[in-house]
């Protein structure tokens, strides 16, 4: 068993016989799986694993014969490819390897942002990290949390956008008892909540003027003073904030402090969109099909097709929006006759509908298109209805884990019924796999 300098252990007989993937795995895998130990096994090798807890996949090349994906239990992975050099197999792979929760990187431009991450950790300096909304951002954070000195400490999230305004100040500093009317006791605040670890200020941008004055007290005086104390109390925290605005732009409109944006800015980290980090986009697919396939069950192969059209998309609303696209192909590819997996294709991948501007015309809708809804009659009411209708009806499909009889019943409508909503779907273009009984 030789381990390989990005933190992955292969047996001698996987180093052989699956070489060209296992190379083509090592020359991406190195910053975000540095501190994981995984170990790629022949699929016929009885080595024992040193590690009990360790990630583990097994790995069997089979020429002309479907790959395929399955997880065992705990972190122990079984990959079937055809080809060590496809975007599928080291899509999978990586998927495998990578543990909940963790950054994937395979494009150039995420792999830069990591190592600069893995470095960034072993200090104690603020972090700001810009981007859209939707690029990762948290996980980043997670990352940073994790390799560094803190790991051992709380990592705790605020999200500075969703606190009602009046109570910021009190959820983030804490209060004393009777401080204001309902406070019939004291909190200790997510400053002290995450004292000796990191806090991170997701949207930092949404905070008060008033506020942000007394983050960057609590910033450079590393104490913060509760509602209704008159002592300061010391924390030790590491800071690290997110925004998806332009915070220098922000600071020019006397939206954010200047000073406070010098405070937070001492390491700026860049998350760009995912349209401009292609690599990525595969074996995130991968992963979240991991994610949202139950353990102990196959996944479905997403083909070379299916995995062009995801590279091709603008992705505006970015990683959240590529969930979406997995999760609905999921449900729209059901299974073969055979009862496995079907395998992902072009018919399966529909894209969410992009925001538009008011006054903007509308894009095709795949459910619009159901309702007979062109752009000069989608609003009218008995079309508007017939789009609710077969929303509801994928999203019950789907809720119930693709069982006909289950979302009938929960629809209250007949079986025969839903199969003959199901086949209406299918005229109009959508790819439907009509659930199982």
């Amino acid at each position: 068993m030789k381990r390989d300098h990005t933190g992955l252990q292969i047996s001698d007989a996987a180093r052989v016989s699956h070489s060209p993937l296992v190379q083509r795995a090592a020359a991406v895998m190195g910053a975000a799986q540095a501190a994981t130990p995984v170990f790629l096994l022949d699929a016929d090798e009885t080595t024992p694993i040193p590690i009990p807890l360790a990630r583990t996949v097994r790995l069997t090349r089979t020429p002309g014969v479907q790959p395929l994906l399955r997880r065992g239990p705990g972190d122990r992975f079984r990959l079937r490819y055809a080809d060590g050099a496809g975007q599928g197999a080291l899509a999978a792979l990586m998927a495998c390897a990578t543990p909940a929760g963790s950054p994937i990187a395979a494009d150039p431009e995420s792999l830069s942002v990591l190592a600069l991450a893995e470095r960034i950790a072993a200090s104690d300096i603020p972090v700001l990290i810009n981007g859209p909304t939707g690029t990762g951002k948290e996980v980043l954070s997670r990352f940073i949390h994790d390799r560094s000195a803190r790991a051992a400490r709380p990592f705790v999230a605020i999200n500075c956008a969703a606190m009602p305004e009046t109570m910021l100040e009190a959820m983030l500093f804490g209060h004393q008892k009777g401080a204001f009317t309902g406070a019939n006791s004291a909190a200790e605040g997510f400053f002290r909540a995450a004292d000796g670890g990191t806090l991170l200020l997701d949207e930092i941008a949404e905070m008060p003027l008033a506020l942000q004055a007394k983050l960057l007290r609590a910033l450079q005086e590393r104490e913060v003073v509760p509602l209704g104390a008159t002592q300061p109390i010391k924390v030790d925290v590491r800071v690290i904030a997110c925004a998806n605005r332009d915070l220098p732009a922000e600071v020019e409109e006397g939206r954010f402090r200047a000073d406070l944006f010098y405070r937070l800015n001492v390491f700026p980290l860049m998350l760009r969109p995912l349209c401009e980090r292609p690599e990525d986009i595969a074996p995130l697919a991968f992963a979240m099909m991991l994610r949202h396939v139950p353990q102990l069950a196959e996944v479905p192969w997403i083909g070379d097709a299916a995995l062009d059209m995801l590279a091709s998309h603008p992705w505006p609303g970015n990683v959240r929006e590529l969930e979406n696209v997995v999760r609905r192909a999921l449900l729209l590819a059901g299974h073969a006759p055979d009862g496995s997996p079907a395998e992902i294709g072009p018919q399966h991948i529909v894209f969410d509908r992009a925001v538009r501007v008011a006054g903007e015309p509308a894009a095709a809708d795949p459910v619009m298109r159901v309702a007979g809804g062109g752009q000069g009659d989608d609003a009218r009411l008995s079309n508007i209805v017939q789009m609710s209708e077969a929303r509801a009806i994928l999203a019950t499909l789907e809720a119930c884990g693709g069982s006909r009889i289950a979302a009938a019943q929960r629809l209250g409508i007949s079986e025969r019924t839903l199969r003959y909503r199901l086949a209406s779907l299918r005229e109009a273009g959508i790819a439907v796999a009509g659930g199982r009984r």
